[in-house]
């Protein structure tokens, strides 16, 4: 359990503390009080937040807990379990762009290699989302297979994509020289 007041503390503290246990997937029981599972990487990285919290002028606790209620410690996992769920259904409900926008660019001809590093980026930046979510995923929420079935699916488009815009680039005459540009030879290797 994580306790933390940044009262007293610069304004920037209180978003960097917040931003550090929504990143660890820290489930807020009220203001200020969260619970998070005691993992080496969590415990370690709590404590420094704690450390920076009162370097920063304002205050921190970190209690170890344990459940003595089953039926309470299953309540709280299926609650991570919940907030987990919510942010694949995320990705899941965002993934279909990326979808329509490859199937746009190549209906309108548009097999670029610009449109493949654009399209590249998109998807890195859910692969990225995914992994960030996953990384807070302690409990292997339900929502995480269909979430990295679905980015996967978009990974095989894009190469699809990719491979039709090289088809298209690679099989096309070659642009004719507008006059006064030079023209590219081939060279036989000595």
């Amino acid at each position: 359990m994580v306790s933390v007041s940044t009262a007293g503390g610069a304004a920037s503290l209180r978003v960097q503390v917040w931003r550090k246990l929504r990143s660890l997937g820290a489930l807020y029981l009220q203001q200020s009080v969260c619970l998070l599972p005691a993992t080496e990487d969590v415990t370690r990285d709590v404590r420094r937040l704690a450390g920076r919290v009162r370097q920063g002028g304002g205050t921190a606790r970190v209690l170890p807990m344990a459940f003595t209620d089953p039926a309470a410690e299953q309540a709280v996992i299926a609650e991570l379990n919940a907030a987990r769920d919510a942010e694949y259904a995320e990705v899941l409900e965002r993934l279909p762009e990326l979808h329509r926008e490859l199937a746009g660019e190549q209906a309108r001809g548009r097999l670029t290699y610009a449109e493949v590093e654009e399209s590249e980026a998109d998807l890195h930046r859910f692969q990225a989302w995914l992994a960030k979510i996953e990384a807070r995923d302690y409990f292997h929420a339900a929502g995480g297979d269909a979430a990295r079935t679905a980015v996967a699916g978009a990974a095989a488009a894009l190469a699809a994509f990719e491979d039709a815009a090289l088809r298209a680039e690679t099989s096309g005459p070659a642009p004719e020289a507008r006059p006064g540009q030079p023209r590219l030879k081939a060279v036989d290797a000595p």
